[in-house]
């Protein structure tokens, strides 16, 4: 009897297996040419769930050390690249379970490469705009310079960066540019920059004099910071001058033009007071008088 009963509860576990795999090996006609199974469906919708998973870890590790306004800009450029993941995730999936995508394939192809080169930069200033937010090469309030031109940071968008010059004009620079241009951030290390400021005095002037002189420029301008000290260096013997160069820290360097210009004013002043010249350029000319 035990053995009957073991008998019967094999032939009605194999029935129902029967009945399972019949159910789930039934098609649904979409078209002339697209039939999917409930088993092709079930392995479509197990593809997704496992995409979403993998795209919120993604998505989670990229952010995880973002600013909150980065991570909103972000969040939104991802959206947009998860629906194409999805796109191609489907059509990949819908060729491995054996459905005809041909003509889907060749459409998408088509219509990604029309819109690929008709936006091209676009597309460059995007992935540049992510490629800043993900890196934090540049944050608001930094000086860069890029392509000569140098500003202060007051915006990141995900197509152009918004920075303001010294004379208070908006520079609009396109993210791809950081790809293709040397960046040069002036306050990556902190906000104080060490700047200089060149002279040359007559041969024959006293340099140490000339070194004390400086000092006392860069010392008594109220923009120069005492530490790290001002120095001076005594660069070349020139064609037609001594040339020194006087090296000071500031702390805004935006607006290093000013402390720059006040300086040469008061190296200009303690020359004249203590008769150290600058030469002008120079040049010895010899004639050569031929015989008649």
């Amino acid at each position: 009897m035990q053995d009957l009963s073991k008998i019967e509860d094999t032939i009605t576990k194999s029935s129902a297996w029967e009945n399972i795999k019949n159910f789930m090996g039934k098609h649904i006609d979409l078209g002339k040419d697209i039939s999917i199974s409930i088993f092709d469906v079930v392995v479509i919708i197990t593809v997704i769930f496992i995409t979403t998973i993998i795209l919120r870890l993604v998505l989670r590790i990229i952010t995880r050390n973002l600013p909150p306004e980065d991570k909103g800009k972000f969040n939104i450029v991802f959206g947009y690249f998860r629906w194409l993941i999805y796109l191609v995730i489907l059509l990949v999936t819908l060729h491995t379970v054996g459905i005809n995508v041909t003509a889907v394939f060749a459409a998408s192809a088509a219509l990604l490469i029309g819109v690929g080169l008709a936006l091209q930069t676009l597309f460059q200033d995007i992935i540049s705009g992510i490629f800043i937010l993900i890196d934090q090469s540049v944050h608001v309030g930094d000086i860069i310079e890029i392509d000569g031109k140098v500003g202060r940071v007051e915006e990141i968008k995900l197509r152009t960066t918004r920075a303001v010059t010294i004379d208070n004009k908006v520079l609009v620079i396109p993210n791809h540019l950081y790809l293709e241009n040397s960046l040069y951030n002036w306050t990556q290390n902190g906000s104080t920059t060490r700047e200089s400021v060149q002279v040359g005095v007559a041969y024959g002037s006293d340099v140490q004099l000339v070194k004390k002189l400086l000092l006392q420029a860069a010392s008594t301008n109220p923009d120069v910071i005492s530490s790290p000290e001002p120095t001076v260096v005594f660069t070349n013997f020139g064609d037609s001058s001594l040339d020194f160069k006087l090296i000071f820290t500031i702390n805004d360097s935006f607006k290093a033009q000013f402390p720059k210009s006040d300086i040469r004013f008061e190296i200009d002043k303690l020359f004249r007071e203590n008769n150290v010249s600058i030469p002008f350029p120079q040049r010895d000319i010899h004639i050569i008088q031929k015989p008649e």
